[in-house]
């Protein structure tokens, strides 16, 4: 259990928002929303449903949150950029993404804020431990391999790229544009974010695994990511030509 957030952190949930991309989460999303709004009630708490089949958005309605919903599924990634959209728009000075099935925990928001609060980071990644019996073998193995990957193509160490418990500043959001539309999406914004200089933090979190559906495939994970460190050396080189 956090310790007792403090007041300076409190202040910052005015003007935090946090995004819960799901894709048929009905299930798990009611007891993610739930804990999220007791972390506390400044809190602006969004739900982008990517095109759902089950009632997702019936149950976000139901919990008196934001729900944006696609009219088809497009991907994680066009689902965090909507939920981006929506920050800017109101004004947020940071968000928080976590995920809908209950494998973050929103208890946990405090010491991300309290790092950002404390480093002036402008990206604080929620790093999970590669335990055996905690996090699945298939996992701890693509999750150091794709790390490794991500961390060579943005020129930092990153433990933990796959996490999707994060806190990202509005300056990084307004700055960093990315084009993956699925789970890539939130590696590439680690390295388009430090290759526009960009620091990036991390905090550990509980390592959480339940019996939901994932929608990631482990033995394509590490294709997926030699074409996102291909794509990266010209992502680096349209930086330098926009400086």
């Amino acid at each position: 259990m956090c310790c007792e957030p403090s007041r300076r952190v409190e202040e910052a949930y005015d003007r935090i928002v946090v995004i819960i991309p799901a894709y048929n989460a009905a299930r798990s999303l009611g007891d993610v929303i739930r804990r999220t709004r007791r972390v506390s009630p400044r809190l602006d708490i969004v739900v982008v449903d990517d095109g759902s089949t089950d009632e997702t958005s019936l149950v976000a309605n139901q919990a008196g949150v934001t729900v944006i919903r696609h009219t088809r599924n497009m991907g994680k990634g066009e689902a965090l950029r909507t939920g981006f959209k929506y920050a800017l728009k109101s004004g947020c000075t940071a968000v928080v993404t976590l995920d809908a099935d209950g494998q973050h925990c929103p208890e946990e928001i405090p010491e991300l804020v309290e790092q950002w609060l404390k480093t002036g980071a402008d990206i604080i990644i929620g790093t999970r431990k590669r335990q055996p019996g905690k996090m699945p073998i298939v996992r701890i193995i693509t999750n150091t391999l794709s790390s490794w990957m991500v961390s060579l193509s943005a020129g930092t160490r990153i433990d933990d790229s796959q996490s999707g418990f994060r806190l990202l500043t509005g300056k990084v959001l307004e700055s960093v544009r990315t084009t993956s539309r699925g789970y890539g999406a939130e590696s590439e914004i680690l390295i388009r974010a430090t290759h526009s200089g960009f620091r990036i933090q991390s905090v550990p979190i509980a390592t959480i695994y339940r019996s939901e559906k994932s929608y990631i495939h482990p033995l394509r994970q590490p294709l997926l990511f030699i074409g996102l460190m291909l794509r990266s050396i010209f992502w680096r080189f349209e930086h330098l030509v926009r400086k």
